[in-house]
């Protein structure tokens, strides 16, 4: 009985020894080694072997990027504004030795470094410059960060303002004054907007007063050139057939019914040619004259003969 306790007393102690003496470290991981108090070596990914009870491993660091966040802090503006400004930090371990023995806790190192530097950064601009500066301000609170943890062991990548939080009566103004620039934006883009439908709606209206005075000239043209040519075939007519007066006094004859026929026809001009070719047409329409009567010669007295003239015509 003695000798199984003590058998499982030994195989207990070789288990024990075992699991301090073998070690496995996962891969982005470094454990820092030490012998009897002092740094021994920084153990690298895979299997490695300690010695028992001379050796101890002092910790596991994570050499992964790492991202941390921190509390808004409240920083003062060059204009002695409060803001509340809330960070975020990108930094990595490069050196697990350095991690471990220079800085107790390199993380609230880091965050008070930064608390430190942002209000040294910010206390010189504006609250202008700070909303519109966020690129210049992230690029040098990374230069002043990443120098400051290098002898850390710690490379900063990135530091990014998440959120710039100014005093409530601030943000209602500055509410208030971009709700008044787009008022006047959306004026002025109203006003173009007339300006351009006004502009453009009088270049149509003087296209279409253009055009509709071209259409008219050359419709006027047009009538005028008909006007032209159907003359010219009456006239070319009227002198090809020679027409005498008798035709043209009863085409005269012909369009009194419709002058006559005009609502304000209360007086007519009648042209003297009409008179005269009416005249000629009489003329041709008259019967002709009987031939006279031979004179009867009577002796008058005394003795002297008289001759009767003709009778005239009727």
């Amino acid at each position: 009985m003695i000798e199984a306790i003590v058998a499982l007393i030994g195989v207990l102690t070789l288990l024990i020894v075992v699991a301090r003496t073998v070690r496995i470290v996962p891969q982005a991981r470094a454990g820092v080694v030490e012998r009897l108090g002092r740094y021994s070596r920084t153990l690298t990914p895979g299997l490695v072997i300690l010695v028992p009870v001379v050796d101890r491993v002092r910790q596991m660091i994570d050499l992964r990027e790492q991202v941390v966040s921190f509390e808004p802090q409240p920083v003062i503006t060059e204009d002695n504004l409060v803001l509340s400004i809330d960070t975020v930090i990108y930094y990595q371990v490069t050196d697990a030795r350095s991690a471990t023995y220079e800085i107790a806790n390199y993380i609230q190192a880091i965050e008070q470094l930064t608390v430190t530097t942002l209000r040294n950064v910010i206390g010189g601009m504006s609250l202008e410059q700070t909303l519109t500066s966020r690129d210049g301000i992230n690029d040098e609170l990374r230069v002043v960060l990443d120098e400051a943890t290098g002898k850390w062991g710690i490379r900063v990548n990135r530091v990014e303002l998440k959120a710039i939080d100014p005093p409530r009566t601030i943000q209602e103004a500055m509410e208030k004054q971009m709700r008044a620039d787009r008022d006047k934006r959306a004026a002025i883009l109203t006003a173009e907007g007339v300006k351009q439908s006004q502009i453009l709606t009088a270049e149509g209206e003087r296209q279409s007063t253009i055009l509709r005075a071209q259409g008219e000239r050359e419709s006027q043209m047009l009538r005028a050139e008909g006007q032209a040519k159907a003359i010219e075939t009456v006239f070319t007519a009227i002198h090809d057939n020679d027409p005498d007066p008798k035709l043209l006094a009863y085409q005269y004859l012909q369009m009194l019914p419709q002058i006559a026929a005009g609502e304000g026809s209360t007086m007519w001009m009648i042209p003297s040619e009409l008179t005269q070719a009416m005249g000629a047409m009489a003329s041709g329409f008259k019967a002709p004259a009987p031939a006279p009567e031979p004179a009867e010669h009577v002796a008058p007295p005394n003795g002297a003969v008289r001759a009767t003239s003709p009778a005239p015509e009727r």
